[in-house]
């Protein structure tokens, strides 16, 4: 008898997280449990096996989880983002560090337990890296996964910390995997670029100047854009982030030459966006106003990432660049969104 796996979601109750959920039920393949402080959306309620509603902090959770699962993979994407790590950053480290940390021991415990590794995929940031300068960057292009890594922010640092607390337990699985015993801790990170989605309204993220451009022309409400016209940093469409989440953790482990891994899709200045913008509706109010602390965060980022290490390793290829994101996937969905 076949036992179907069981993935564990943290964080699930965002717009990734209900993209996996969707994902993984119509695959068939796994059961699925989830953590989250908000409940889910009742659209994707009836595709978990059991949700629980508490945060990853809570002992008490992982503790159950381990004594009535057997947990294959875990996707972690709970953590508090980069602009509200900012104003709470001993928060941001308890959730961000503190909590990963333990859903790393609990993965130790869960392979300990039943003599299995656990997949562990952990979405990193480009807010691991930190450039020196602007005009640095953008002379220096493309940044590999090794270099640059100087966080100037809360979040940075929790996540590039993060990146090598997986690292170090899936040391002991790679040593055993190769004499062919079961390991432990199967540790795999993907840094993420500027994620635009047109499903979730922009919360106030420092990367969010790009989608708030597009909801408020199909508001048609005036936007003052917090970075300069020539900031450039990389992006990719939602769609493409899940896609890639997933195919990252169903990767033989066989092909993965490193723990961290860069992706990208297209790396637009905020004027190019705001030309793409002028092209799905010619009256957009857009203007820019420079925040200095978020613009500081911005121009810290690469202006774009080298991401031939995921092309190579697990075939990583975004369907959507820059002109079909805008054209084919975000301004005609936003566009409907506020259709009266």
């Amino acid at each position: 008898m076949i036992r179907n796996k069981v993935v564990l979601i943290t964080g699930a109750s965002g717009e990734m997280g209900h993209s996996l959920i969707q994902r993984l039920s119509e695959a068939g393949n796994s059961s699925i449990i989830t953590i989250d402080l908000q409940p889910l959306d009742p659209g994707v309620r009836d595709r978990v096996t059991k949700e629980f509603t508490g945060s990853i902090l809570e002992d008490h959770l992982l503790q159950r989880i381990l004594a009535e699962f057997e947990i294959d993979t875990i996707f972690h994407l709970a953590a508090l983002l980069s602009t509200r790590s900012e104003f709470t950053p001993i928060t941001a480290h308890q959730v961000n560090v503190e909590g990963t940390l333990k859903l790393l021991n609990f993965a130790q415990a869960q392979g300990e337990s039943h003599a299995r590794p656990v997949t562990f995929i952990y979405p990193s940031s480009i807010a691991a890296y930190g450039m020196k300068s602007v005009e640095f960057k953008n002379r220096v292009g493309a940044v590999k996964e090794h270099e640059w890594n100087m966080p100037t922010t809360m979040y940075g640092c929790n996540k590039l910390y993060c990146e090598h607390l997986g690292r170090y337990f899936t040391e002991n699985f790679k040593q055993l995997a190769a004499e062919k015993l079961s390991g432990k801790v199967d540790f795999r990170a993907i840094r993420f670029p500027g994620l635009i989605s047109a499903e979730t309204v922009p919360s106030g993220g420092t990367s969010d100047y790009a989608p708030e451009m597009i909801h408020a022309a199909a508001k048609t409400e005036p936007y003052a854009c917090f970075v300069k016209p020539q900031t450039r940093i990389p992006f990719m469409a939602m769609p493409d982030a899940v896609e890639a989440i997933l195919r990252l953790a169903a990767a033989p482990r066989e092909d993965l030459t490193q723990t961290v891994y860069n992706i990208t899709a297209f790396n637009p200045s905020a004027a190019e966006v705001h030309d793409l913008v002028l092209k799905g509706f010619p009256d957009a109010q857009i203007t820019y106003e420079p925040d200095v602390k978020r613009l500081e965060i911005v121009e810290s980022w690469p202006a774009d990432v080298d991401d031939s290490a995921a092309r190579a390793d697990w075939a990583f290829a975004p369907k959507y660049d820059l002109e079909s994101a805008f054209s084919d996937y975000l301004i005609p969905r936003i566009r409907e969104r506020y259709r009266d």
